[in-house]
């Protein structure tokens, strides 16, 4: 295939967090080199990538520099200046594709376009104003959730109104942003497939995992997750319908409830995601290999789990328990950060329980 990428290739990753870290590690496997552009010194991925372009956003120059310099471009976080995108795009192929990035990175225009596919969403409704949200609220009811429609996550740019009483502060934590109120969902609890599309189309979906969070933070992902025969397919080809429909090419994560009335989507992240870290101890392929054979044009690997798994972030000083963490055998992935700050993600665990059924 004209499009495959051969042994050698530069792979250049937007953004050098531990998602681009792990990225960097899995195309070392394949023969990939990597490139990463990121305006942050000493960050997770400058640690074992081959290149690090350290400008800004903004710098066009080298913007252009970075594209001309790799094969292919991917990111590892959704808040890309457009801007960038379009420097870099009239040079190199981006994937997955602007399409997606400009559904996932405003909250409503994500709900709009997955309430189009037929698909579950909480009740929702935009929020410029006091008086929009006064109209939401009487609208979609309490208690709910106000949003900040872009740049929000782990639980940041949230702010809940328990009452129409707590209108004017939820208003306020969103310092004149654009909003979005979201009715809360009567869930028992939340899964998130990891699924894949190739170059040509072809679709691959990790076994779902179940998710609990912690102030916001993903705390734990298991697999197997708690769900039928029937909820597993059903979630299986969303996330296919969901792929197929932003003709997506990479990797994505899709959260779900899991509620009485079916599955509703929360949101989608169109980049490997944390609730996929398990797949790197219980898959032979995990999701950044997965992710790179993608944008590669590489044949999709084997998504098949032999392993059951727990992964837990290690988050802010929870990494001062390595030393222990480290006689228990389980499988240790650190991310390189110098300072354990409260919420930050340092690293995760991934404990293996048990063969797959």
């Amino acid at each position: 295939m004209s499009d495959m990428l051969t042994t050698g290739a530069t792979i250049g990753i937007l953004g050098g967090g531990q998602l681009g870290r792990m990225l960097s590690v899995a195309a070392s496997r394949l023969g990939f080199k990597t490139c990463i552009f990121e305006p942050a010194g000493d960050c997770p991925a400058s640690h074992v990538a081959n290149y690090h372009f350290q400008a800004s956003y903004d710098d066009h120059d080298a913007l252009r520099k970075f594209a001309e310099s790799v094969d292919v471009v991917t990111y590892e976080f959704e808040n890309i200046p457009t801007e960038a995108l379009d420097v870099i795009e009239a040079i190199k192929p981006i994937r997955p594709n602007r399409k997606t990035l400009a559904v996932s990175q405003d909250r409503l225009v994500e709900k709009a376009f997955l309430n189009e596919l037929g698909l579950k969403t909480a009740p929702f409704a935009a929020v410029d104003d006091a008086t929009d949200l006064a109209e939401a609220i009487a609208e979609i009811g309490t208690p709910a959730i106000l949003k900040t429609r872009r740049f929000g996550y782990d639980g940041k740019g949230q702010a809940r109104i328990m009452s129409p009483d707590d209108a004017e502060a939820a208003l306020a934590d969103m310092a004149g942003a654009p909003a979005i109120l979201e009715g809360f969902v009567d869930f028992s609890h939340e899964v998130s497939v990891i699924a894949a599309r190739g170059l040509t189309g072809e679709v691959c979906c990790f076994d779902p995992g179940e998710n609990v969070h912690k102030n916001g933070i993903l705390d734990t992902t298991t697999v197997p997750a708690n769900l039928t025969g029937m909820q597993t397919a059903d979630a299986v080809l969303l996330a296919g319908k969901i792929l197929n429909k932003l003709d997506y090419v990479g990797v994505m994560g899709v959260e779900l409830f899991v509620t009485r009335q079916g599955l509703i989507v929360n949101e989608i992240a169109p980049r490997v995601h944390n609730s996929g870290h398990w797949t790197q101890n219980g898959c032979t392929v995990d999701q950044f290999e997965q992710h790179i054979r993608a944008v590669a044009g590489w044949p999709l690997g084997d998504g098949k789990r032999h392993s059951n798994v727990v992964m837990e972030n290690l988050i802010g000083d929870d990494v001062d328990g390595i030393p222990e963490i480290a006689k228990s055998g389980d499988a240790i992935h650190l991310y390189g950060k110098a300072d354990a700050k409260p919420g930050r993600k340092m690293g995760h665990v991934n404990r293996v329980t048990g063969p797959a059924n």
